[in-house]
This record gives C-alpha cells, sequence and structure tokens, in this order.
C-alpha cells in the first residue's frame, strides 16, 4: 500500500526530527536555502516532518482517510486503470502536490532567510480535493459537521483563498500555510482531470443531479 509507505516515512522521519531540531531544521522548507544554497531536496523532505504531534495526527489522519479509499478504490482498480500505472499516477499526484503546494510560496519568499514551512498539508489537499473530483457526493465531515464533499471542498477553497488575501493585505498571521493548502487542493483537481477527463463531466452530472 502506497498510502501506509507514505505514512510510515512521516510518522518515523517526524518522530525522529521532534528529537533532533537540528535535523529539521535541515529538511524543513527553506526557499532562502533552497535558492542561494541549491538545497533542492527540501522541496520534498518538507512534507515528510511535522512541527508538533497534533500538526503530525491530523494530516496522518487525513492522508489515511482520504489517500486509502482513492488508492484502493480507484487507481488500484483494474477497470479503471492498469495496476502498475495506477500506481505510478498516485505517486505522482502525492508528490506533485507537495511541489505545486510549495511553489508560490518558494518565488515569494526565495529571498527571505526567515520565511521557513514544514507539513504534509498540500500534498494530503491534493489527495482530498482528487477524492472530492471522483466521489463529490461522498459525506465528509468539515470542522465536526458532516457535508457532501463537493460543498465542503468549495467551502475549503473559499475559505482559504480569503485567508490568502487576508494575510497580504494585513498584518493577520496564523503560522498555516493556507496557499499550500490551496494549490495543493488545485493541482489535485486539475491532475485528476488530465489523467481521466471523464471525472468532469461525472462530477459535474452528480452535481446537477442533486437539484
Amino acid at each position: 500500500m502506497i498510502t501506509l509507505t507514505f505514512l510510515l516515512i512521516i510518522i518515523v522521519f517526524s518522530l525522529y526530527c521532534f528529537n533532533n531540531k537540528q535535523q529539521m531544521s535541515k529538511y524543513l522548507f527553506h526557499p532562502y536555502s533552497i535558492y542561494h544554497n541549491k538545497e533542492h531536496y527540501r522541496f520534498l523532505s518538507h512534507a515528510f516532518i511535522h512541527g508538533d504531534t497534533i500538526h503530525l495526527l491530523f494530516n496522518c489522519l487525513a492522508l489515511y482517510s482520504f489517500g486509502l479509499n482513492l488508492e484502493e478504490g480507484f487507481f488500484e482498480n483494474p477497470n479503471i486503470f492498469d495496476p502498475k500505472m495506477g500506481k505510478i499516477y498516485y505517486i505522482i499526484l502525492f508528490t506533485g502536490g507537495i511541489y505545486a503546494a510549495s511553489i508560490t510560496e518558494y518565488f515569494r519568499n526565495k529571498n527571505n532567510p526567515d520565511y521557513s514551512s514544514l507539513g504534509a498539508s498540500g500534498a494530503i489537499s491534493s489527495i482530498m480535493f482528487c477524492y472530492i473530483m471522483i466521489s463529490p457526493l461522498s459525506q465528509i465531515s468539515l470542522f465536526f459537521f458532516p457535508m457532501q464533499g463537493w460543498i465542503a471542498g468549495a467551502l475549503l477553497l473559499g475559505i482559504s483563498y480569503y485567508l490568502i488575501r487576508r494575510k497580504k493585505t494585513s498584518n493577520y498571521s496564523d503560522n498555516i500555510s493556507h496557499e499550500s493548502h490551496f494549490w495543493g487542493a488545485l493541482y489535485g483537481i486539475v491532475f485528476i482531470i488530465i489523467i481521466k477527463p471523464i471525472i468532469l463531466k461525472t462530477f459535474i452530472n452528480q452535481i446537477i443531479g442533486i437539484f
């Protein structure tokens, strides 16, 4: 299971870095070091470490919930993909989500030595929104309120966009990378439409069918 492998790496690497702040500093997302010191590995490595136990548990729960269902029900379904290609697509979805979620912050902060971030939120947003595109009517709990996936997705995108704009136009800061959530989510949507264009038509038909 690719999802379980990613989870194992995230848990082990995060726990290791909890007890070794020097290593955590070495692997977190630091655009200044990527640009000036050519430490390109940070683009990927930061997604496998987390700031604290709550951050780690929340992201692992989200990855397990959405990732396992997506992997087993779609990418490993022989009626949809050749099993080998499905695995490759799933890995590209996850790892590509890491880059997609980080790229805007990289260009914005490549000359800012004070900016850094970490965590798998961007990749998990890609997984989650890919799942929503495939199964928009599935029930998702958002802020402890159950709702259909497409509604939860629209709310999350809207909230992320609002908070991004708020951060840019005021001194507001909550130490959360809303850019990662937003761009990771869009990557997941675009990715699944590219590899399986029929998904978009099916998604629209399912939403229309409600009304």
